[in-house]
């Protein structure tokens, strides 16, 4: 998959092995007096080591690499010690990374291992001055009772955010319930459909892409694929659009509950353009 990753500027590092200390996940370490990335799934991107580096070496590029992955990076850290562990949900937290915040905490407590006392990402919610994207935060809506649709023209049957694939975290807890209920739609569907939200989406987690547009679908094949095969998913339905384009919404999202070897239901509704 392509995403952001640092690259080490051989020539430049001077191997003061700053930037080692400077990650908190581990993913750079010192060989023959050169630092350099030992581990594409260590790194995530948020560049926390650059400004350790004194002759600036490091920078971030987008390139294919493999997907970053917050359970390699515990079960490397987890054997530096409790202050390793620590210094890493600190990182989380400063970056305001709270999909990866909460799947480590949950890795951490099912290994038995002490939670460190560390404050858990806030994520504000701006109705009129958006400050930043939400990202992976994945956030469950307030449990608050939404109108019904009778009673209120602004009802809403949205359970998580953001919906988007290219934000979303297979892993966050939000999907972590048993037997949960998945839409797939296209980007285009729930503007075309005026019933939407009765009709689709109450009831299930949404996610969305435009397989058309979006240049993300290997990553999206390998998202799709760690949702079906890692969590208890009971149903997807697939909404998608009548236009040629769109049935690459449907074929990889059927491929990736194929290759999960699981029997989830599948239901494909065509909206027609």
């Amino acid at each position: 998959m392509k995403r952001d990753i640092i690259i080490i500027d051989q020539d430049k590092c001077n191997g003061c092995g700053n930037c080692v200390t400077g990650c908190p996940e581990g993913a750079i370490q010192m060989i023959n007096g050169k630092a350099r990335l030992v581990n594409d799934s260590y790194c995530d991107g948020l560049g926390a080591c650059i400004g350790k580096c004194p002759v600036d070496a490091i920078t971030i590029e987008s390139r294919d690499a493999e997907a970053y992955s917050e359970a390699k990076v515990l079960e490397n850290i987890i054997a530096a010690g409790p202050v390793a562990v620590k210094d890493h949900l600190v990182h989380l937290v400063e970056h305001n990374e709270t999909g990866y915040y909460e799947e480590a905490v949950a890795i951490l407590r099912a290994k038995g291992i002490t939670i460190p006392d560390v404050p858990a990402p806030k994520i504000q919610v701006h109705h009129t001055q958006g400050h930043g994207c939400p990202g992976s935060s994945n956030m469950l809506r307030s449990n608050q009772q939404s109108p019904a649709p009778e009673q209120s023209s602004g009802y809403s049957a949205l359970e998580q955010w953001p919906v988007k694939l290219k934000l979303l975290n297979p892993l966050a807890p939000v999907f972590s319930a048993d037997g949960v209920d998945i839409l797939v739609s296209a980007d285009c569907a729930p503007y075309a459909c005026g019933t939407f939200h009765r009709d689709h989406l109450e009831g299930r987690r949404m996610l969305t892409f435009c397989p058309k547009l979006d240049p993300y679908m290997d990553e999206y094949s390998e998202k799709l694929h760690s949702l079906f095969r890692d969590r208890n998913i009971r149903s997807v339905r697939i909404v998608r659009m009548s236009v040629p384009c769109c049935s690459g919404l449907s074929f990889i999202t059927k491929e990736a509950v194929r290759a999960s070897g699981k029997n989830i239901k599948v239901e494909e509704i065509i909206i027609e353009a």
